[in-house]
């Protein structure tokens, strides 16, 4: 199987081990990691058979928020540059700082079914827009919501003892499990993490009850493009500015800076001494049957989901974010004017209209998938 025709998508934990060090412990699990997703791949391919396929959606939408928020006049904090910004990601519960949520949620758990020549569960891919779910105690480490989801699958579908069932991060860029308005009893270790597991599994199960048929018979087609986007450049200033903050070591003055300054200064002079003027990266459009499954490098912001859900040629579409890469969020343009952590520099990268390219090609590639006879 040629390359282009492989998806392989990352989720988002913050306790999983690391793969971007050079310790002893990291460096032995990146061999491990990367050696056991290439045996899963030729497993699975030596594995292939006669199989009949289904598609369909259900909404759980209680566990799924917006996590950037408009706050009330003169609540807002200062960003590391020193500036105002619009919204503010995670801004906490108290009431006398709310407003209202800056964006939607998608609140779907989107499925794709496959079953053996028996018609038994063979595997179940779950696409659900929420980020991670997390707080599990410190130095644990945990696959978060999606490993406990696989892991509670096959008994709601009765699989056997080869069925798998995964689960890929939608866009969720800007979709969290905090819900600031309410306030949560207090949960022990994993709790949480195993509620919206269990709800996913639940919902997933609704979704799979809605396929009427699987069917063997559906047409297939897969396309990939390598899109060349510009690195952002910070201004003559932005870089003047930063380096002033950098060049600060008195403590005290230290601790007047706006929180995270100085990390963000650095974000700043690196993005302005980055030798590459460009980042090429990879989209990929995949036809199964009336579902369609497009598939985004980035922390896909959820507006750009369900934009591409709307206007896709398919009567259902899959969004998987996190696939093939991870060049940092992608937030859309009105996103960009309204600031945020999300679209500082340093954790966004690429020009501010690339989810509009993206967009774009992807529909493109949408429509010559439909069009195929």
């Amino acid at each position: 199987m040629s390359a282009d025709k492989m998806l392989i998508s990352s989720t988002h934990t913050h306790s999983g081990p690391p793969l971007n060090t050079r310790s002893g412990p990291a460096t032995a699990y990146r061999t491990l990691f990367v050696e056991g997703v290439a045996e899963s791949i030729v497993r699975a391919h030596a594995a292939l058979q006669p199989a009949a396929i289904g598609a369909a959606a259900h909404p759980l939408a209680d566990e799924v928020f917006n996590r950037r928020w408009y706050l009330k006049p003169g609540k807002m904090p200062l960003n590391p540059f020193g500036r105002l910004d619009k919204v503010k990601m995670n801004p906490g519960t108290n009431p006398d700082t709310l407003d209202r949520p800056a964006g939607p949620t998608d609140p779907l758990v989107t499925i794709i079914s496959v079953q053996d020549a028996k018609r038994k569960p063979l595997a179940l891919l779950a696409n659900y827009s929420l980020h991670y779910v997390g707080s599990p105690p410190k130095g644990r480490i945990s696959a978060d919501y999606y490993g406990e989801f696989a892991r509670l699958m096959p008994s709601r579908l009765r699989g056997g003892e080869s069925f798998v069932a995964m689960m890929s991060n939608g866009t969720s860029g800007d979709i969290n499990n905090i819900p600031f308005t309410v306030t949560r009893p207090p949960r022990e270790p994993f709790e949480q993490i195993r509620i919206v597991a269990q709800k996913a599994a639940d919902t997933a199960w609704f979704a799979y009850r809605k396929i009427e048929k699987h069917r063997s018979d559906v047409r297939l087609g897969m396309l990939e493009r390598k899109v060349t986007l510009k690195y952002r450049r910070p201004s003559a200033k932005d870089v003047a500015e930063a380096k002033a903050v950098l060049a600060i070591k008195d403590k005290d003055a230290i601790e007047k800076l706006p929180r995270l300054a100085q990390n963000y200064a650095h974000n700043v002079v690196n993005a302005a001494e980055r030798p590459e003027d460009t980042l090429t990266v990879k989209i990929q459009a995949i036809r199964i049957g009336d579902l369609a499954v497009c598939a985004i490098p980035f922390e896909t912001f959820v507006e750009i989901g369900l934009d591409l859900k709307t206007r896709s040629p398919f009567p259902q579409t899959m969004v998987i974010g996190l696939a093939n890469g991870r060049h940092g969020y992608l937030p859309t343009p009105e996103h960009h004017k309204l600031g945020g952590y999300e679209t500082w520099l340093g954790t966004n990268y690429v020009q501010e209209d690339t989810s509009v390219i993206l967009t774009e090609q992807l529909l493109e590639m949408l429509s010559e998938l439909k069009a195929a006879k």
